[in-house]
């Protein structure tokens, strides 16, 4: 079970809809143009559409995937006091000083630019569940990071 925020869950559903009312329809349609145009075993364009069929269901079942093994999650039901799925937690790198401010999210709705990590990354799994003034261990492939968490504002 994966809990997304509203506004992914509800991304990811309108990228469905659109896949299957209007891509998949489009690719169906070109695959049989293709079809028509003679022998499939020496058609470049119909080995193409083939390929884009294959690509575009592989991303409807995908995306079925996720609706189906995903929540929304409650704001209301996570806690205030600890770093949990949504919080916005601001913490600094003992070893260099750096201070970082990044969400807690879940795998579907990572993205670092945006400032987003995931909370089964090493930061987000080490961050999870501590109070403002802890030390999280995290564990990289180059070796531990000590954490202070400096603030959690709740998703």
């Amino acid at each position: 079970m994966e809990y997304l925020s509203k506004q992914r869950y509800e991304e990811i559903a309108a990228e469905l809809r659109h896949l299957v009312g209007e891509v998949y329809p489009k690719v169906t349609e070109d695959l049989a143009e293709a079809s028509a145009q003679g022998d499939r075993s020496d058609n470049a364009g119909y080995r193409e559409a083939r390929r884009i069929q294959a690509k575009t269901i592989s991303r409807i079942r995908f995306l079925q995937k996720i609706l189906e093994h995903s929540r929304v999650i409650s704001t209301d039901t996570l806690p205030k006091d600890r770093v949990s799925l949504l919080s916005l937690v601001e913490f600094t790198n003992l070893s260099s000083g750096a201070r970082m401010k990044f969400q807690i999210v879940s795998p579907h709705e990572m993205d670092l630019e945006a400032g987003k990590i995931s909370l089964k990354s090493p930061i987000g799994a080490a961050l999870m569940g501590k109070k403002v003034g802890e030390i999280a261990e995290a564990r990289i492939p180059s070796g531990i990071l000590h954490l202070r968490i400096e603030s959690i504002t709740p998703g």
